[in-house]
C-alpha cells in the first residue's frame, strides 16, 4: 500500500474552507500514486470547535462538506477524523469519529474510544465513546486497517484500562491509523513518536499518526505526522508547524531510523517556531489585518516578543511605541530605538511624564500627598502606557501584543490594566530564563535584540532605581521553583529548594501564585508552550483557603 500522510492547517468553523484544502491535499496524493491519503482529528470542522458542535446546524452542516468530498474519494481512498451523530439516549449524542471514504461512497466509521478530559480536553462534555472497534478493509485492499483517534493511542501512557491498538491488533489489523489533533508543547513531538513506536513495537503492527498543524486561539499544533513500523522504527516523518504531504511505500525498505533521529527545531528553536506559527494564525483566522502594536521599553520581554511579531506579520506590520516616564533611563530608550533599527520596524514616542504630574495632583486631592512613590503611583505609569497602546489599537486597528512573561504572571509582577492590557499575551507561557533563551535565539545570524537588553538588570522603572530582584528572587530561582509548582503540581513544603535559594523561598512563591490567580484570570489569551498554562491547562479558583494561599 501507498500511503499518504497529509498534515493540515484547518481553521475551526470554516467548514468549505478545509473540505477545499483537504481536496486538494486529495488531489496532489493521488497525483504522487498514494492508495490512501489521511487527514487528521475533526479535520473539517477544525480543532477544538468547542460548544460549536452544539449549535444548530453545525454537525449536518460538516456532513454535508464530507459528503462533497466522496468524489475526490474515486480517485483516492481518503480517512478523515469527523464528528458523527450516534443513536444514543441521554444529551449527548455525537461521536468523535474516523470516516474512511472510496469508490465515491462511506466505506466505515469507527467512533473514538478515549474521550480526554484533562489539560485542555473537555471531550466528554460533547461526545460519547466507541462501544466496539472493528477492524476494516479498503475495497481492492488485502490489508486489514484499524481506527483510532487521537488519544486511543495513549492508552498505555495515560493508564486507561482500554487499548484500542491492542484490541484491533489482536482482530488481525495490520495497519493503524491514527488521526489527531495532539497540542503542542516543548518536547510533545519527541513523545510522540517514542510512545507509538513503544506501542507499535508492543502490538506488532505499524501505526501512522497524522497531527493537525497551526495555531486555534491558544493552542499550537505542530503536525510532525509520522509513520512507525512494527519494530518501533520510523518509516516516514513530515515537518512541525507547516502544512505538508507525504506519500510512503509501505512495502518498500525502511528508513531504519529511530524516534530520536528524526530531525526537528530543538529547544529555543522549537519554542520560537511554534508562537510564530500562533500568532500569525491568530490573525490570519480571524481576518485581522496584519499589525500589531508593542510597547517597547528596551528590556527583553518587548523586545522578544517585536521580533516574534516581526517573523509572525513582517516587519511593515509592527508598531513600537515607547512611552518613557519619570524613571526611565536613558538606555532603555536608546535599546528600544537600537531594537527597533534592527528589526526595521516603525517606532513613535509618547512622553507620559505630563500625564503622571496630573495623575498625582488628582490623587493628592483624593488621598493627600503622600502616596506619590508607592504602588499606586507606580501603577498610574503602568496603566497610562496601557490606555496609549488601546488608543493605538482603536484609531489604526493594531492588536496590541502584551509582552509580560510567565514569571511574572504567575507571581503577580504585572499591573492590571497597564502592562496586561493586549489582545494576545505571546510569552504568557515562557518563563523568564526561557525568554532569556529565545532572545540569544534570535541573534543567532546577527544582532537583532541588543546585547545590552540580554545583559543589563531587568526593571520594571516604575520607581527611582527600581529593579526586579528589589521584588523577587533571581529569575533562575524562581523559574526553578514555579517549574515545580506549576508543571509538576508539587506544594511548597515538596518543592526541592533552587541551589543557593534562601529558606522558605519556595512556601513564599507559592503563596504569591495563589494569591495572583485574581490577575491572571483578567488577562489576555495566552499561547500555550507547556502542560499547564495559563487560562487553558490550569484551572484553579480564586476565592479558596487551601495551605499556600494565604497570606
Amino acid at each position: 500500500m501507498r500511503l499518504a500522510l497529509a498534515q493540515v492547517n484547518a481553521t475551526v468553523g470554516d467548514l468549505a474552507g478545509n473540505r477545499r484544502r483537504i481536496e486538494a491535499m486529495a488531489r496532489r496524493a493521488a497525483e504522487q500514486g498514494a492508495d490512501l491519503v489521511v487527514f487528521p482529528e475533526m479535520v473539517v470542522t477544525g480543532y477544538p470547535p468547542m460548544d460549536l458542535l452544539q449549535r444548530e446546524g453545525f454537525v449536518r452542516d460538516q456532513l454535508r462538506e464530507i459528503e462533497a468530498l466522496h468524489d475526490a474519494s474515486r480517485r483516492v481512498a481518503i480517512a478523515l477524523g469527523a464528528v458523527v451523530p450516534v443513536a444514543r439516549s441521554g444529551p449527548r449524542h455525537l461521536a468523535n469519529a474516523v470516516i474512511l471514504l472510496a469508490e465515491g461512497r462511506e466505506v466505515a466509521v469507527q467512533a473514538k474510544t478515549l474521550l480526554p478530559t484533562y489539560d485542555v480536553f473537555d471531550e466528554s462534555r460533547y461526545f460519547v465513546p466507541a462501544e466496539r472497534r472493528e477492524v476494516v478493509r479498503l475495497p481492492g485492499s488485502r490489508t486489514p486497517l484499524g481506527l483510532t483517534v487521537c488519544e486511543d493511542g495513549w492508552s498505555e501512557r495515560m493508564g486507561y484500562a482500554v487499548d484500542p491498538v491492542g484490541d484491533l491488533a489482536e482482530q488481525g489489523a495490520r495497519l493503524v491509523l491514527n488521526p489527531s489533533a495532539s497540542p503542542w508543547h516543548w518536547g510533545k513531538p519527541l513523545e510522540r513518536r517514542q510512545m507509538l513506536a513503544d506501542l507499535a513495537r508492543k502490538h506488532g503492527v505499524p501505526i501512522a499518526f497524522v497531527g493537525q498543524v497551526g495555531g486555534n486561539d491558544e493552542l499550537i499544533f505542530d503536525g510532525s505526522s509520522f509513520v512507525v513500523d512494527a519494530r518501533g522504527r520510523i518509516r516516514a516523518a513530515l515537518p512541525a508547524f507547516e502544512e505538508a504531504l507525504a506519500v510512503v511505500d509501505l512495502e518498500a525498505p525502511p528508513l531504519d531510523l529511530s524516534p530520536e533521529d528524526v530531525e526537528e527545531p530543538e529547544g529555543p528553536a522549537q519554542l520560537e517556531a511554534a508562537l510564530v506559527l500562533g500568532i500569525r494564525d491568530y490573525y490570519e483566522k480571524q481576518g485581522l489585518p496584519k499589525r500589531a502594536v508593542i510597547g517597547l521599553s528596551g528590556g527583553i520581554d518587548s523586545a522578544v516578543v517585536a521580533h516574534l511579531a516581526v517573523r509572525a506579520l513582517g516587519a511593515e506590520g509592527v508598531l513600537g511605541v515607547l512611552m518613557p516616564g519619570p524613571f526611565s533611563s536613558e538606555h532603555s530608550v536608546r535599546d528600544a530605538l537600537a531594537l527597533a533599527r534592527n528589526l526595521g520596524i516603525e517606532t513613535r514616542t509618547a512622553d507620559i511624564r505630563p500625564i503622571y504630574e496630573r495623575y498625582l495632583e488628582v490623587f493628592a486631592g483624593l488621598f493627600g500627598s503622600h502616596t506619590s512613590w508607592g504602588l499606586t503611583g507606580q501603577n498610574i505609569q503602568s496603566r497610562t502606557r496601557g490606555a496609549i497602546l488601546m488608543a493605538c489599537s482603536n484609531q489604526e486597528r493594531r492588536l496590541v501584543l502584551c509582552t509580560g512573561n510567565k514569571s511574572e504572571l504567575s507571581v503577580g509582577y504585572v499591573t492590571l490594566y497597564g502592562d496586561m492590557v493586549g489582545g494576545l499575551a505571546v510569552i504568557g507561557d515562557v518563563y523568564k530564563t526561557d525568554v532569556y533563551a529565545l532572545a540569544r535565539y534570535a541573534n543567532r545570524d546577527g544582532e537583532r535584540i541588543p546585547q545590552s537588553s540580554i545583559d543589563k538588570a531587568p526593571s520594571a522603572e516604575l520607581a527611582p532605581g527600581q529593579h526586579d530582584a528589589d521584588d523577587l528572587p533571581p529569575y533562575d530561582q524562581l523559574d526553578f521553583v514555579l517549574r515545580q509548582l506549576i508543571e509538576e503540581q508539587r506544594s511548597g513544603e515538596a518543592v526541592a529548594a533552587p541551589p543557593g535559594a534562601r529558606a522558605g523561598l519556595a512556601r513564599e512563591i507559592e503563596r504569591r501564585v495563589d494569591r495572583n490567580e485574581f490577575k491572571r484570570r483578567q488577562g489576555p489569551l495566552v499561547l500555550r508552550t507547556s502542560t499547564r498554562a495559563f487560562g487553558s491547562g490550569r484551572r484553579l479558583p480564586i476565592v479558596q483557603r487551601y495551605p499556600g494561599a494565604g497570606a
